[in-house]
């Protein structure tokens, strides 16, 4: 398992496919975030190979398996989490409970520009990164954005549209 490049990039002992570190990544700006296209699918790894990066891993199953038993690699995936909460606009609030609420922040507007027009390409990377929260042992951080998604998406139906809603919803019920 220690050679799996999935488990290696989260640890920071490897890289993606361009050679470039799970940290380096976090700490690129809002910019080159959006303009870059490669990289969320080693941000949030999925089972299936991603027809836009085929350079990038898949999930297998020891690789699930090791993000649902170590609290070190879900960390590091709740801290891409974290930065693309941030880059859609929304802050995240952590109760006593443990439950978790992302709101947007008060430059919504502003900050959702860049993605919330019709058929925009962050909708796939919504869909990616809730089944990747969901396959990888946070559902709770899937379905915190996701409702915060669900009240995004009642403002802007034409914008969204049905069927992306419909993806989004699955990614985070199907178990």
């Amino acid at each position: 398992m220690n050679q799996d490049p999935i488990i290696k990039f989260f640890r920071g002992t490897g890289t993606d496919h361009a050679g470039r570190r799970h940290a380096d990544i976090l700490a690129w700006p809002d910019h080159r975030l959006e303009s870059v296209h490669d990289y969320i699918q080693w941000l949030f790894p999925l089972r299936r190979r991603s027809g836009f990066n085929p350079s990038a891993p898949v999930l297998t199953p020891e690789t699930i398996e090791a993000f649902w038993w170590d609290r070190d690699l879900r960390d590091a995936l709740l801290a891409g989490f974290r930065r693309m909460a941030a880059f859609y606009g929304f802050s995240i609030q952590s109760f006593a409970d443990g439950e978790m609420q992302l709101d947007p922040v008060q430059d919504f507007a502003v900050r959702s520009r860049s993605w919330l027009t019709g058929g925009n390409h962050n909708f796939l990377r919504l869909t990616r990164i809730l089944t990747s929260l969901r396959t990888l042992g946070c559902q709770d951080e899937a379905e915190a954005l996701f409702d915060a998604l669900d009240l995004v998406y009642k403002r802007n139906r034409t914008l969204i549209g049905d069927k992306t809603y419909g993806f989004w919803s699955s990614a985070v019920r199907r178990r």
